[in-house]
């Protein structure tokens, strides 16, 4: 199996877009490569490489679909209220439909039509994730206060890289801790596993409801 991670900005934003790929062995994640400033046309072509070789699961860091009449969707109240119990900020969920999220939510709704239209050898699955509930349900509660800053601070990312060895997540470069888009990437390959593995589970999950909710929203 090969999980990507997909940490997806706006549109526009391919500077900010990274995406990561681990193969699944022994109970591990080992890390295969990590692309950044890459196109939806780089992100397809990476996907069906990766499907030549094996069944491909894919965690995407964006919102997949939208609360027809606009505001948030079930899933999104859900979380919200789930991270908080964490110790989390409720802000970090924001409605598919603000003004500061519409072009990330078009690029993924766009990006997940192409996937599906793909012609792979392997299967191909979809999971929209959120990396920082993925690593604030994992963390330990004393360590908190990693995920409320590795955004901003090096020191930070550094500490969720190696947490991430905890996890089993193997073979990560220096290069990881560089960006919190890198964090997001690794950290959606992490909740797509953990979604997808029938020997684990994630902790949290709003599954699907079609034909307005196409995807699980997992952490």
């Amino acid at each position: 199996m090969r999980i990507i991670g997909i940490d997806l900005s706006g549109p526009s934003n391919h500077k900010d877009t990274v995406l990561t790929v681990f193969k699944r062995q022994a109970g591990q994640l080992t890390f295969i490569k990590l692309l950044s400033y890459i196109s939806d046309m780089d992100i397809l072509n990476e996907i069906k490489y990766q499907s030549q070789i094996d069944e491909v699961v894919i965690g995407i860091d964006a919102p997949l679909s939208y609360q027809d009449g606009g505001g948030d969707r079930p899933g999104d109240k859900q979380l919200r209220q789930f991270i908080v119990t964490l110790g989390m900020k409720p802000g970090s969920i924001m409605a598919p439909t603000l003004n500061r999220m519409v072009y990330l939510t078009l690029r993924g709704i766009k990006l997940t039509r192409e996937i599906e239209n793909l012609e792979t050898r392997n299967s191909v699955s979809v999971v929209e994730v959120h990396p920082g509930a993925i690593i604030g349900s994992r963390l330990l509660s004393e360590d908190l206060n990693y995920v409320l800053t590795y955004k901003q601070d090096v020191t930070a990312r550094m500490f969720i890289r190696n947490w991430f060895k905890e996890q089993n997540l193997t073979n990560l470069p220096d290069v990881v801790q560089e960006e919190s888009h890198s964090i997001d990437a690794c950290a959606a390959a992490l909740g797509a596993w953990h979604w997808k593995d029938e020997s684990l589970e994630p902790k949290w999950l709003y599954p699907a409801n079609p034909p307005l909710h196409p995807f699980d929203y997992s952490c």
